[in-house]
């Protein structure tokens, strides 16, 4: 009988050919040994067997029997048929995830890829040309650098139009700190963010972002202007140092974070059937926490290095509030976004023609005017009398798709819906 017709793998056939040569005292038993790389008794017991039974001695007598830990035929019909049904476009360690916490079914996440092979449900990834980035050694203390990042995407599938997620991530620890959804990734979105966090952890040395023009005056010719975005004054106002990436692989802990949260969260909030951002945004705390739980590493020096926020809420609003300059008429009148305020006076104001007055614009949308005289701080009320045309705001191509669906909105409702109801989950959560 030939080696093939055994069945005889690589090794099983070398160890034949090795203790050939030592039964006809042409190698010795411990230069088999070695050879092999076994042990001298292992050569002994090699040769017993092939005495016995020639190369079918050497066999694996394992060989073709069926694992004691082979999932039961029963279990695997109920794991398929919950793949297709259920976990569909699920990766195979997510899949394996819920299986166990909602459908009750312990299995190994490489079992599950295996049945998703079968079912031809997994797709191997197409491998990128690869370029060599240095990794970059965490910092040391939780806190030091919070790298920060917007990913628009369509988040919820279809079920609602796209929008923006804004991530805060800490670079020691890579714990989720801040998640927040707008309609695009605009200053407002990140100053909430960070109002959020700075309530919940404090102050942070210093926060990492990409060079997109709402962290950094772009413009190279710029004359005017103090060189300084808005959000750049809020940071200066906290304290906290504003730090540019070169490259998307500089800042690569955020930008992985928005690749698992486009996998994880997207099926979350599929699995809750969560079809708008108020939804997802009471469910963030409990995301958080399970994804920090899961994800999160412990920082090297247990120091904390945020600075406690020890103000009001109120004080924190007016930190973080957008400001601009007015220069009031000797009517008290100014003009801010085509529209005509006029500040009330309870004497005559003659002490205010032609003051200097700070508008302070908050996330909500309210607007605040103070005026800084000899008695210190104080809030003018004022009331909106006159509006004039403005032209529309210039898009860039992160706000472009939102300005867009606002044009459907607008002008033809029916086809936005069907448009949202194209995605397979939406017609399955509408029914």
């Amino acid at each position: 009988m030939g080696e093939g017709a055994l069945g005889m793998s690589g090794t099983e056939r070398e160890r034949g050919y090795v203790i050939r040569l030592v039964e006809e005292k042409k190698l010795r038993q411990r230069e088999a040994a070695e050879r092999l790389g076994i042990t001298a008794r292992q050569v002994r017991r090699l040769m017993r067997a092939w005495r016995a039974g020639g190369d079918a001695g050497l066999v694996s007598k394992q060989r073709g029997r069926v694992s004691p830990r082979r999932t039961h035929a029963e279990k695997r019909a109920k794991i398929e048929a919950l793949l297709r049904e259920k976990y569909p476009d699920f990766g195979a360690t997510l899949a394996a995830e819920k299986l166990a916490e909602l459908d009750k079914i312990t299995v190994s996440h490489e079992t599950v890829r295996q049945m998703q092979i079968k079912l031809k449900l997994w797709k191997p990834r197409l491998h990128k040309k690869k370029y060599i980035h240095q990794p970059r050694e965490r910092r040391p203390r939780f806190g030091e650098l919070v790298q920060i990042d917007g990913s628009p995407h369509d988040w919820f599938e279809g079920r609602a139009p796209r929008c923006n997620l804004t991530v805060f991530i800490d670079d020691a620890t890579s714990r989720l700190m801040a998640l927040h959804f707008s309609e695009t990734e605009t200053t407002e979105a990140y100053v909430t963010a960070l109002k959020s966090y700075v309530l919940a952890h404090g102050m942070p040395l210093a926060l990492y972002s990409d060079r997109h023009s709402i962290f950094r005056v772009n413009a190279v010719d710029a004359a005017s202007g103090d060189g300084k975005t808005e959000f750049n004054r809020v940071t200066e106002r906290l304290k906290i140092e504003q730090i540019c990436a070169h490259s998307p692989q500089a800042k690569g802990r955020v930008e992985r974070a928005n690749q698992t949260l486009q996998d994880r969260l997207i099926k979350e909030m599929r699995l809750r059937n969560i079809c708008s951002i108020a939804e997802a945004e009471a469910f963030f705390p409990a995301f958080i926490k399970a994804h920090n739980a899961k994800f999160a590493v412990p920082a090297k020096d247990k120091a904390d290095a945020h600075r406690p926020w020890t103000g009001t809420e109120k004080a924190l609003d007016d930190m973080l509030a957008r400001r601009q300059m007015r220069t009031l008429s000797k009517a008290l009148t100014f003009r801010y976004d085509g529209t005509m305020y006029c500040v009330k006076t309870d004497g005559a104001g003659v002490a205010l023609r032609g003051a200097k007055v700070t508008l302070y614009h908050f996330a909500s949308g309210a607007m605040e005017v103070h005026y800084r005289g000899g008695g210190g701080d104080r809030i003018l009320p004022c009331t909106a009398f006159k509006t004039y045309p403005v032209p529309p705001p210039t898009v860039d191509e992160k706000t472009l798709d939102a300005r867009v669906d606002a044009c459907i909105a607008k002008r033809h409702p029916p086809f936005l819906a069907t448009t949202f109801l194209t995605h397979p989950s939406a017609r399955q959560a509408c029914g």
